[in-house]
């Protein structure tokens, strides 16, 4: 639908706002209608239905709910109206606003709005509507954080960056190994109000019991045997700024416990002291491990979980991001080119060819790894297919996939467990994460399957 074809209903109690929404769309749309009080709604829409409402995230009405932002958009949602819902808020209700997303509303923005930025929403917005997909500049697709991508999935995760940023609700990212997850907390912390101020990065997976409450909290001098001096926390470093706790899903329910407290009290205190800290962060946590499924199992606390993933960002897998394989494979050949002075270094074309016809099981992180070891060891001025060497570990992997010799569960886990081991070079904490289970876990299935 086109702008100049809609009919938009602003809905708010202030009448300036009302007034200055109907002076910016009444040159650009169809019809504007305005409505002060949203008590009046079921009215309104009995006359007719709107293609786009905005909407405020509070009124002063008999309601008196506190969010009554939510109370009318599922109103709204009762009487049958399919319009796309913007809900206008203040920067102190983003909670409230990102929950809004959750129960049906199409988009929110900050008030004061940036005019051209609230009419380029609506145009999106309308444009959805019809099937149209919303046209997006190639290099404005690329340009967060590094992410890189035009493909749908991956669209939709720059577009889900974009409205979360600016927000200081805590996010949970969510995928396979290789697929970025570091990438996406970066660009979340760059693109929010945090982004002069620290961003802090903790493997929180290979944290052992006896470092975790030191790494994250702190300590004393003298607070144990080898504290020599005073210590910081990760999470006193990351005051006023982002706390990203990579790989979350391999912590022990002990950790969590510590962790839930802190998230809940928003203080710490460190090892060999009685003085709390109270600290300021934003939280981003990572983990290639289903929540649900650690938690199905008693292996991750429920409430743990409804507190770090206010927004939860999925990130594909590269099989599943169609078109996107050549544009990282140049954007990683300009890089190492230029990095291994080779400046006339291009790709064939059966060279994408072979690109686009395998399955990446390591992801973005195996495609980089083979151009990058590509780039060293070619010769002339084009990269052929040969040159193209997919990682022998993943490999074996997907054989073992592919072609078990038994289909025993026992003999499978045992032959996972030792492939991870041998794929880590015997380092356990890092062969736990890498089969999504504790340290403790691993142990245990090492003991049950004699595994020295």
């Amino acid at each position: 639908m086109l702008l100049k074809d809609a009919s938009i209903l602003i809905v708010d109690d202030d009448p300036d706002v009302l007034t200055a929404a109907r002076l910016l769309l009444k040159s650009q749309v169809k019809e504007v209608t305005t409505e002060k009080n949203p008590e009046n709604l079921r009215s309104v829409f009995s006359k007719k239905d709107f293609d786009l409402v905005l909407m405020d995230m509070n009124f002063n009405s008999s309601i008196n709910t506190g969010n009554e932002g939510l109370y009318w958009l599922r109103k709204i949602r009762e009487l049958g109206s399919k319009a796309s819902i913007i809900m206008i808020t203040a920067y102190g209700d983003i909670d409230l606003a990102v929950r809004s997303l959750k129960e049906g509303a199409s988009d929110f923005m900050l008030k004061p709005w940036q005019n051209d930025q609230l009419i380029q929403n609506i145009k999106e917005l309308l444009k959805k509507r019809t099937g149209k997909p919303a046209t997006v500049a190639v290099e404005a697709v690329r340009g967060i954080g590094g992410l890189l991508g035009h493909s749908e999935a991956m669209q939709d995760v720059l577009k889900k960056i974009e409205k979360i940023a600016p927000t200081d609700a805590n996010i949970l990212v969510l995928g396979e190994n290789g697929t970025g997850k570091d990438l996406v907390a970066h660009a979340i912390h760059q693109q929010s109000l945090r982004a002069q101020r620290p961003f802090i990065k903790t493997d929180v997976g290979s944290l052992t019991e006896s470092l975790f409450e030191s790494e994250l909290f702190g300590h004393t001098k003298g607070a144990f045997t080898d504290a020599r001096e005073e210590r910081t926390g990760r999470f006193e470093a990351a005051n006023s700024g982002t706390l990203f706790l990579d790989e979350i899903g391999n912590i022990t329910l002990h950790q969590q416990a510590r962790l839930l407290t802190v998230l809940q009290n928003r203080q710490v205190t460190k090892l060999g002291s009685h003085q709390p800290v109270p600290i300021d962060i934003r939280l981003i946590c990572a983990t290639n491990v289903p929540l649900e499924e650690l938690a199905n199992e008693k292996r991750f606390r429920k409430d743990l979980i409804y507190r770090i993933n206010t927004v939860e960002i999925m990130l594909p897998p590269l099989r599943k991001r169609a078109g996107d394989i050549e544009l990282l494979a140049r954007h990683f050949v300009k890089q190492y080119k230029e990095k291994y002075f080779k400046p006339n270094l291009e790709l064939d074309k059966k060279t994408i060819d072979k690109l686009n016809h395998y399955h990446y099981p390591g992801n973005v992180r195996e495609l980089q790894y083979a151009i990058e070891r590509a780039v060293i060891m070619s010769d002339g001025e084009q990269l052929l297919p040969g040159d193209i060497v997919f990682s022998p570990i993943e490999s074996r992997e997907v054989e073992l996939t592919k072609a078990p010799e038994s289909i025993n569960l026992n003999v499978l886990e045992r032959n996972a467990i030792l492939l991870a081991i041998e794929k880590n070079n015997g380092n356990i904490t890092k062969a736990a994460k890498e089969l999504g289970l504790t340290r403790t876990a691993l142990y245990r299935r090492l003991n049950k399957y004699d595994i020295e």
